[in-house]
């Protein structure tokens, strides 16, 4: 394969960041020491002229980035159950289960739900986002579970992706959060970005991208909260990072959790994207899909209203 040429422009907001955090935070897969290289190769300039690892932006920047040749992996289809809620000529929602990585990466080639998509659909998913995310529009996280819709053809993925970029699709989901929330409803509005040190993890970041999240109380239990969320903006760890940054972190979080809480060992966060509203990319009908709580989550809701 050859190399990529990406076009990125800072904003306003980036000015006085460095440029190899930068690079590490717009460029997905991208870590810090990984940008640091590319500088060093001289593979980032700006007006023609190679940037060095410690240049601040001013804001106003043009980047070009010479990125490498991505690793020929031969994907495989694979015959992995797939919990279809809706399939036509243009697109496929899918009932994620928890446990299953969305596409492709290095560790992950195989068992994943775009292994499972190419044995479903065969050549027929959009090829926008590359050979290793075929109709792959947005994603939710390996251990979160719920809907996701996949493009079967290239224009089906531009008015899907056009739609998630102006909010104008609906993504909600449901979750379990430690403590009482005062509020029946509110809103976080604060910015996302990796994390400085450990580029795992995401945080909040003053000079990260905006992120929005809207909540509500469905259920109060004793010492944890059954709730709505609906996300304005689609920030990786999004709802994850914001309830945690409030003192409400959702059960059973690995990464962004408490460690001693009594579902701290339930496999995974207690997240759940229930409902998933689109205009139809071909027909423009409003569409909305539900996807029914999975075992675990009502399990956990069960042993919580005894406590009450």
């Amino acid at each position: 394969m050859t190399m990529r040429a990406l076009s990125i422009s800072a904003r306003q907001e980036d000015a006085g960041k460095r440029v190899d955090t930068f690079l590490s935070e717009t460029i997905e897969g991208l870590t810090r020491s990984a940008a640091q290289n590319l500088l060093t190769e001289q593979a980032v300039t700006c007006n023609g002229v190679p940037l060095k690892k410690n240049y601040k932006l001013t804001g106003h920047e043009s980047l070009s980035v010479i990125m490498p040749a991505l690793r020929e992996v031969d994907l495989t289809p694979e015959d992995i159950p797939l919990d279809i809620i809706y399939e036509d000529a243009d697109i496929i929602v899918i009932n994620k289960p928890r446990g299953i990585v969305v596409h492709p990466a290095a560790g992950n080639w195989s068992g994943t739900l775009v292994n499972a998509l190419m044995f479903h659909c065969g050549d027929s998913l959009s090829g926008i986002n590359g050979e290793h995310r075929p109709g792959i529009v947005h994603r939710i996280d390996k251990d979160t579970s719920g809907l996701l819709v996949v493009a079967k053809n290239d224009a089906a993925h531009q008015s899907l992706a056009a739609q998630i970029a102006a909010h104008t699709a609906r993504r909600e989901y449901e979750g379990i959060v430690v403590g009482s929330i005062r509020q029946e409803e509110g809103m976080v509005d604060k910015p996302i970005a990796r994390h400085r040190t450990d580029r795992k993890k995401m945080a909040i970041v003053e000079e990260g991208r905006p992120a929005v999240t809207h909540y509500s109380v469905i259920t109060r239990f004793h010492g944890y909260t059954h709730m709505a969320f609906q996300l304005e903006t689609g920030r990786t760890h999004q709802i994850r990072v914001h309830m945690a940054s409030i003192g409400h972190p959702i059960i059973g979080d690995p990464v962004y959790g408490l460690k001693r809480d009594r579902f701290a060992d339930i496999g995974g966060q207690c997240l759940h994207a229930a409902r998933l509203t689109l205009t139809h990319p071909r027909t423009n009908e409003v569409m909305t899909f539900t996807a029914p709580l999975p075992q675990y989550f009502q399990n956990i809701l069960e042993k919580l209203g005894k406590m009450l």
